[in-house]
């Protein structure tokens, strides 16, 4: 289906539904795992495409520089992650002024203080386009350089589809039964991102498909086995974390068995906790053990996990106590898109930013009003509603997940020449062939 992206009447494909473990504060994927990994697909990167080697400490020592500077405002905005409008930093849009009150990118970013961005199909025109597009964002950043992501799970969901490889996706992947297989797949997608400036993916999927009138899921998922779906996840965040971009596991705790869409209305999950533990939790516990960067929140209601009939996205019990405590997850908590209508059944727009905060998500994807989620936000800090030890755990969550991406400090500069050498490279496109096989 498709979902409204822009009051000028923009549309994209509604699927985002999107769009670690490691250190105390973040996430730092191993990468690691028996098997062994996958022959590479690229050249390696250059000295200067290398992030620098740090010592834990020195890698600490840099998230702590960075926190120590920000003002609470600047605090803030390092957890919002909208869409922007235009196909350089530069770009006059009515889009922007009309939402954000500022005209181009870079402007929104410098207002908000923005801690990333999120790409869609109207942002991509070339591969020299989009490379120009996300280093102009990044040096509209300042000193705390930028998330930039973007959806491509491959398949049904490929937002970049115009400029990369053509990879099957995952329910064709899962039918392979071959983990490696999706090791080399998202490594690939992930060299792919990286060459553009692309540094955090909203991918694996890593729901269990156990419903045959799931209309948005469906063929996003490995499949139906959650066991077979748990190998495939764990596999796909080790690709992406040996091409250096961020991996997100979504949409905990569960979106597999659901006849609703969750862009269009509240689903009610009837599992059982056992059922949970059995059927839904097995994939994201993979990817956890696997070091997954990130892991998104799903707009669901799951009265055996918390009777209080608020979205997992607003909920403690399963943010908090569930992913966190019990799962012991240590990375970035992303909201879905707080745009959908599956989180504003009953709160407003300033209101649901605070309630995930409080809930334990660390980065606010999408909200459907950034001014007044940013507002709010700011005045529940001030207020102590939020505390600035819970702000900061966001924050320093997020700088952690920058840094070991080597994008703190500074972000490195994509390079369009090396970019159009990745894309679709002769290597992809056999790796594309044979998992399609």
């Amino acid at each position: 289906m498709l979902r409204r992206i822009g009051t000028a009447g923009l549309l994209a494909i509604a699927l985002t539904a999107c769009g670690a473990g490691g250190s105390p504060a973040g996430a730092t994927p191993t990468g690691g795992g028996k098997a062994a990994p996958p022959a590479q697909t690229t050249p390696p990167q250059t000295p200067a495409q290398t992030p620098p080697q740090m010592t834990p400490q020195a890698r600490q020592d840099a998230v702590e520089r960075a926190l120590a500077k920000m003002s609470v405002e600047e605090k803030v905005g390092q957890l919002f992650m909208p869409v922007l409008y235009g196909t350089a930093a530069d770009t006059v849009s009515g889009e922007n002024q009309a939402r954000y009150g500022a005209q181009t990118p870079a402007k929104v970013i410098a207002k908000y203080h923005l801690g990333g961005v999120i790409l869609f199909p109207h942002n991509i025109k070339g591969v020299g386009q989009v490379v120009g597009l996300t280093n102009g964002l990044q040096r509209a950043s300042g000193d705390v350089p930028l998330l930039i992501g973007t959806d491509q799970e491959n398949g049904l969901v490929a937002r970049m589809s115009a400029l990369m490889t053509d990879f099957p996706g995952a329910a064709e992947i899962g039918a392979t039964k071959n983990p490696d297989r999706a090791r080399a797949v998202a490594r690939a997608t992930g060299e792919e991102l990286r060459a553009l400036g692309v540094n955090l993916d909203f991918a694996p999927v890593a729901d269990v498909n156990v419903n045959p009138k799931n209309p948005v899921i469906g063929r996003r998922a490995y499949g139906d086995d959650p066991a077979r779906v748990a190998k495939m996840v764990a596999a796909a965040v080790k690709g992406f974390a040996e091409a250096k971009v961020a991996a997100t596991a979504k949409h905990f705790p569960g979106h597999g068995d659901t006849d609703v869409d969750s862009h269009t209305g509240l689903p009610v999950i009837k599992h059982t906790k056992a059922q949970w533990e059995k059927i839904d939790a097995p994939p994201f516990r993979a990817a956890i053990d696997a070091g997954v960067d990130a892991v998104m929140s799903a707009h669901l209601v799951f009265p055996k996990l918390d009777p209080s009939g608020d979205p997992a996205t607003l909920s403690k019990p399963i943010l908090t106590g569930l992913l966190r405590q019990k799962l012991g997850f240590k990375g970035v908590i992303s909201t879905d898109a707080l745009n959908m209508e599956g989180v504003r059944k009953k709160y407003n727009d300033g209101e649901i930013a605070v309630r995930a905060v409080l809930a334990g998500a660390d980065l606010l994807l999408m909200p459907n009003d950034l001014p007044k989620a940013y507002q709010a936000v700011v005045a529940a800090v001030r207020s102590g509603r939020i505390s600035k030890e819970r702000l900061d755990q966001s924050v320093t969550r997020l700088l952690t997940l920058k840094q070991a991406k080597g994008y703190l400090p500074e972000a490195p500069a994509a390079d369009a020449e090396r970019a159009a050498g990745v894309l679709r490279s002769a290597a992809h496109r056999k790796l594309a062939a044979q998992a399609a096989r």
